[in-house]
């Protein structure tokens, strides 16, 4: 057997480095099982859904129960965005803005487009109604993220600190 067969470990062994020398191998950290991942998925979606429904209830009902419904789905999509890529900021503000896009889409029309006005005067009436319609929707989705990424942050640097 030739010298370089003889130092290269097989699957599970220890490997040589130099003679007299011996370093394991870096156990993999262990992951969680499938029903855990299952049940941290159905928390965030429930924590995310009842903050915007919360958030949202001061405005109206529908408005709560839409934002409810958008957040519980933002909360799944979360969860799974973090598994992937948890230090993609960029990609968190981008799932908010998509959820708040998709809630936008759902609200009826806010004011009657004055059809006889040029288009820069109906900008111009519309368009202070429009923002604050978008800003009353959106405020409880984007309040339930930054409810939903501030409480993890606190329980992943505040917990480990107190068990010790």
């Amino acid at each position: 057997m030739a010298e370089a067969e003889r130092n290269v470990p097989e699957q599970g062994m220890i490997a040589q480095t130099r003679p007299g020398s011996v370093r394991a191998a870096p156990a993999p950290p262990p992951q969680p099982s499938r029903a855990a991942l299952r049940l941290r998925s159905i928390t965030w979606a429930l924590g995310a859904g009842l903050a915007a429904l919360a958030l949202g209830l001061p405005l109206g009902l529908a408005l709560g129960l839409r934002a409810g419904g958008c957040g519980f789905f933002y909360g799944l999509l979360a969860f799974h965005l973090q598994r992937v890529d948890p230090d993609d900021s960029h990609l968190q503000a981008g799932l908010v803005g998509a959820v708040c896009g998709i809630h936008s889409l759902g609200l009826p029309a806010v004011t009657p487009w004055p059809a006889e006005e040029p288009i820069p005067r109906a900008l111009a009436l519309v368009g202070p109604a429009v923002m604050m319609e978008l800003i009353r929707a959106w405020l409880p989705l984007i309040g339930a993220a930054l409810l939903l990424h501030g409480t993890r942050a606190l329980a992943t640097r505040v917990l480990p600190a107190n068990r010790s």
